[in-house]
């Protein structure tokens, strides 16, 4: 029977991941709740579907490291480093929803509301299913070198949709144009507006900074100082992850979003007037 050693190249820590899946589990749970509570619209489970794709992710980690198997480590590889994908997805449809409702002229092609929510959502996908492809063929010694090359150039194209998406949530943030409907924890829609972007931006920073690690980590290639840290996927990966979710329960956007017709038409109503 094979080793955990044999795939992770060094022993990984046997109670962190049980640990890690009771935590993502959890936050699984509270972002459910949140959205039924608030009624909010239905394309928030996406943070609650990416933390129990999380959670699944760290059990198959727990379970290879006492029953270590080709299929396993595939499984827990392809979720932890593909699912994270779908928290730049959540960012895009925030800042997506914003525009289109807003309703704002602008020539510019990255500015258009349909661009934001369909070209980076396209982008997305191309760079899960490039990742998830990649780290599958990692996972078997006679195919890693190509799956590696495949994973960096998935991660490149996150990295490069990743940069065009902030220089857009900055627009979108100073321009008074946009507007965001006020929650019940803000004053008006322009503290509501400053917040939300606070929390897409601080979000996003910490998507770069897992990114930018995993792309080292795979240019480095498997088995290398980087890989064998695994103090560094913990801090740079685990973390980033954790903190991204941390912020989203605390900072509920829901609110901005509602799901039932008399709320959006509120709503709508509201984004044709000015900020008083």
């Amino acid at each position: 029977m094979p080793s955990a050693e044999q795939y992770f190249t060094y022993t990984p820590v046997n109670v962190a991941p049980e640990i890690c899946a009771c935590v993502f589990f959890i936050v699984a749970i509270i972002s459910i709740t949140q959205v039924i509570r608030a009624r909010s619209a239905r394309w928030l489970f996406i943070l609650a579907g990416t933390a129990i794709a999380e959670s699944a992710g760290y059990v198959f980690r727990a379970v290879c490291i006492s029953h270590a198997s080709i299929g396993l480590y595939i499984a827990m590889t392809l979720l932890l480093l593909v699912s994270p994908n779908a928290l730049a997805l959540y960012n895009y449809r925030i800042v997506g929803v914003i525009a289109r409702q807003s309703a704002v002229a602008d020539a510019r092609a990255l500015m258009r509301p349909k661009f934001i929510t369909r070209g980076f959502f396209i982008s997305d996908v191309l760079s899960f299913l490039l990742q998830m492809a990649g780290g599958g063929m990692m996972a078997m010694e006679s195919m890693a070198k190509t799956g590696k090359y495949i994973c960096i150039f998935g991660l490149a194209i996150q990295l490069l949709f990743l940069s065009a998406f902030t220089w857009i949530t900055i627009v979108v943030m100073r321009d008074r144009r946009y507007k965001v409907l006020a929650g019940p924890h803000n004053a008006d829609g322009r503290s509501a507006k400053r917040r939300l972007f606070a929390v897409v931006l601080f979000t996003t920073i910490l998507i770069f900074v897992r990114s930018i690690y995993r792309l080292i980590e795979f240019i480095d290639g498997y088995g290398g100082k980087i890989y064998g840290a695994e103090w560094a996927f913990y801090v740079f990966d685990m973390a980033m992850i954790l903190a991204i979710f941390l912020s989203y329960v605390v900072v509920y956007v829901g609110h901005h979003f509602p799901r039932n017709k008399q709320q959006q038409q509120q709503n709508n109503e509201y984004l044709m007037h000015p900020y008083s």
